[in-house]
Formats: structure tokens, C-alpha cells, sequence
């Protein structure tokens, strides 16, 4: 997910990263953790249990509570969204893989990518039979020069290689440019069975639709192939270990009538406008859904959100934590779960307080900034390190 600006504030994952940092742009409940006003005891219910949010057998409630979601796959150590990725996050023990930035082919295929632009996350540029692709595209307000999904066929897209997004910060993940393809949506369906078989437990996966406005306007509507997908692998109900994002509330809603999954809004920032309601006139921003009314609307088709760390922790003007807002009160109250974004080890995706150095692919005190987080009585979190992520967990749980 690309940084992104302009009136609409497409939201995104990266909008949270500093200048330079992001490049163009449950069977056990674990002692289900929830922590009182003063952050302190570990009592039972868990949070998500106590969010009222629960799916009953094999659902939400199977999860376990801080849920460690694999954002990208184990994007802090290959290439993001690669099956290399996806397969890393599973091993490092992450409880749900976001396997899936879903994006739309000419051909009308759904693919894995950060974003529709791939001139950053894959080989594309080395390909001089695609030279002629690369253009300028008005993307949610936001003006993109590249190459652009739409205008591939999958098969086309088969052809190239994925490569790490960011590599002044990973330059360790630059070792692995090229060794996977850009997988569709239908091969990862399919890996997430026989990774379950393989594992003897069930793999979850998170996949978020990407632009659906966007892409609805050019023909390409996302919710329903979504939909007929998990309809065709049986996916498509309360129970199936298939959550779905969007920062676009509408699309939630599209989602809501046409298959039963979990449903999670994301939440930029607070400032921003989802862009549907910038296309439809709707005035509300982010800081206008997360108020009680607007988490009460949220609640009637959705079954969490996902809000940027900064809208449970504000950050001062020097990047360090403030107190927390009562965000995750409140969302709880009108039951919801919380799965905010990003944790990454890296300095400089850490609030100031915790970085350590000046390196720009130097770790911090990232278990310090895990502590923060948990401690507001989060549900769960994106992290592009799943390993870490585990360890704070245990930590957390274990007092």
C-alpha cells in the first residue's frame, strides 16, 4: 500500500510511515489477555470475547488473544505478498497470514499485490516488452506513474518476478528478488488448504480488496469475484478462516450482502476521507467513525475494524506516545474487534521513544512498543515480523 495524500486520503497501511520509510509510497485462547483502565491484570474473558464479537466453534473466538497477524505474510524477511512470504509468516508461527492485497488483471483475475502500481514490488521495469505499458493514472485523487495491474493478463503478470518494496530499510529481503511470482487469489485459496492439511490446523488468511471503487468504475468490481471464489472453495461462511478488509466502508457493506464472512473496516487517518465517500459526497471522516455513533454503524455489517496505531496511540509532534484515545473502549462497547496496523521492527516505523540509533534498517526496542500496544487491550496486530510479534505476546501473557 503506497503512501497516499490528497483530500481523499486513500487510507493505507503506509500512510503512518516517516518521509522515505515506505518507498513509492485459536483453539487456545492464551490466557486471553485483557487489561483493566491501569493496564495491568490478565483476567478471562479475552478482549475479543469480551468484544461480543465471537463466531462461535471455529470462528473468531478460536483465535488466539493478542491475535499476531502476518501483515503481507512475514513481509520484514521476503518480498511481500509472495508465496514465499506467506509460507515464512506460517512457520514463524504468525496466527493469520494477510495473504492477499487483492487487485484485479485486464482479464479479470484477482492477484496479490501492495498496490494496482507494480513498478515497486516487482521486476516489471526490466521487462522491455512491457516498456510501452508504463503510464500516468489518477489512482483515488492521487496522481501514479507505472505500470498498473489492469492493464496485464494474468498471463502476462505470470511472467514477471516479485522484488522487496522497500530496501533501504530490507536490504537483507533483496536477496530474494525474483524467486516468486505474483500469485492470484485462487492459487492462495488453494495453498491455505493444503497448508491446513500439511500443519493439522487450520490457516487463516486476511486478504483486503484494494480500491474497489477504482476498479468498480473500470468494469473490474472486486466484491464479486471475491464472493464467487470463496462461494467455489466453501469459504463463504460466519466460520470460514477467511477475514475481509477494506478501507472502504461501502465495499464492507457489498461484502456484507454477499457472503458471511468476518468483515473488518480499516481506519486511516483521522483526518482522512474514505475514498467512496469522497466519490459519494459523504462528508464523514475517519475521526467521524470512530466516535460511538460511528462504530455503532460499523457494527451493523462488520465484525471489527482496523484502525491505524496511531488512532489508539496518538504520536506528539517529536514521534513519541501520547495517552491513549478511547478507541478501543468504545469499539468494544459497540462490539467490535480491534486490529490496528503496523508493528515492524525497523526504527524508523517505531515511535520515537523506542528507536534506537539512526539506522534505517536497524531494529529498535520493538517489544517495548508491543507493550504499549497490548496494553490498551487491542485484539490483535499487523506486524511484518510474526516471530517478534509471538515473543511479545508471551511476554504479555505471562505478565
Amino acid at each position: 500500500m503506497g503512501t497516499r495524500g490528497t483530500q481523499g486520503s486513500r487510507g493505507s497501511r503506509e500512510s503512518q510511515e516517516p518521509n522515505g520509510a515506505g518507498a513509492t509510497g485459536r483453539r487456545a485462547l492464551l490466557g486471553a489477555a485483557v487489561l483493566g483502565a491501569g493496564g495491568a491484570a490478565l483476567g478471562l474473558p479475552g478482549t475479543a470475547s469480551a468484544a461480543g464479537t465471537g463466531h462461535g466453534r471455529g470462528g473468531l473466538k478460536s483465535l488466539p488473544v493478542p491475535t499476531i497477524i502476518g501483515h503481507r505474510g512475514a513481509s520484514g524477511y521476503r518480498p511481500e505478498h509472495t508465496l514465499g512470504s506467506y509460507q515464512l509468516a506460517l512457520d514463524l508461527g504468525a496466527d493469520i497470514v494477510e495473504a492477499g492485497d487483492l487487485v484485479p488483471t485486464r482479464d479479470g483475475h484477482l492477484v496479490c499485490r501492495h498496490e494496482p502500481e507494480i513498478g515497486g514490488t516487482t521486476d516489471v521495469a526490466d521487462h522491455p516488452e512491457f516498456a510501452g505499458r508504463r503510464t500516468t493514472k489518477l489512482l483515488d485523487g492521487v496522481s501514479l506513474t507505472g505500470w498498473f495491474t489492469e492493464d496485464f493478463t494474468l498471463a502476462e503478470l505470470k511472467t514477471l518476478r516479485a522484488v522487496e518494496r522497500i530496501p533501504a530499510n530490507r536490504p537483507h529481503n533483496t536477496l530474494y528478488d525474483g524467486r516468486w511470482e505474483i500469485p492470484t487469489f485462487e492459487e492462495v485459496l488453494k495453498w491455505q488448504d493444503e497448508q491446513t492439511r500439511k500443519r493439522g490446523k487450520q490457516v487463516w488468511i486476511y486478504p483486503e480488496l484494494k480500491h474497489p471503487t477504482y476498479f468498480r468504475e473500470l468494469g473490474l468490481g472486486l466484491e464479486e469475484r471475491v464472493a464467487r471464489l470463496l462461494r467455489r472453495s466453501g469459504k463463504d461462511g460466519k466460520n470460514a478462516p477467511v477475514i475481509l478488509q477494506s478501507f472502504e466502508p461501502t465495499s464492507i457493506q457489498r461484502l456484507n450482502q454477499l457472503v458471511g464472512n468476518p468483515l473488518v473496516v480499516l481506519l486511516s487517518s483521522a483526518g482522512s476521507r474514505p475514498w467512496d465517500f469522497v466519490e459519494t459526497g459523504d462528508p464523514r471522516t475517519v475521526a467521524d467513525l470512530v466516535t460511538p455513533k460511528g462504530l455503532k454503524e460499523i457494527a451493523s455489517y462488520a465484525q471489527g475494524i482496523g484502525p491505524s496505531l496511531d488512532l489508539i496511540v496518538p504520536r506528539d509532534a517529536a514521534g513519541r506516545l501520547t495517552t491513549p484515545t478511547t478507541l478501543v473502549k468504545d469499539a468494544h462497547r459497540a462490539g467490535l474487534i480491534l486490529h490496528p496496523y503496523t508493528l515492524r521492527n525497523e526504527n524508523p516505523f517505531l515511535p520515537a521513544e523506542f528507536r534506537e540509533g539512526t539506522d534505517a534498517d536497524a531494529y529498535g526496542d520493538v517489544f517495548g512498543a508491543y507493550r504499549a500496544y497490548f496494553a490498551t487491550g487491542i485484539d490483535g496486530v499487523f506486524t511484518d515480523h510474526p516471530d517478534t510479534g509471538l515473543l511479545a505476546r508471551e511476554d504479555f501473557v505471562n505478565g
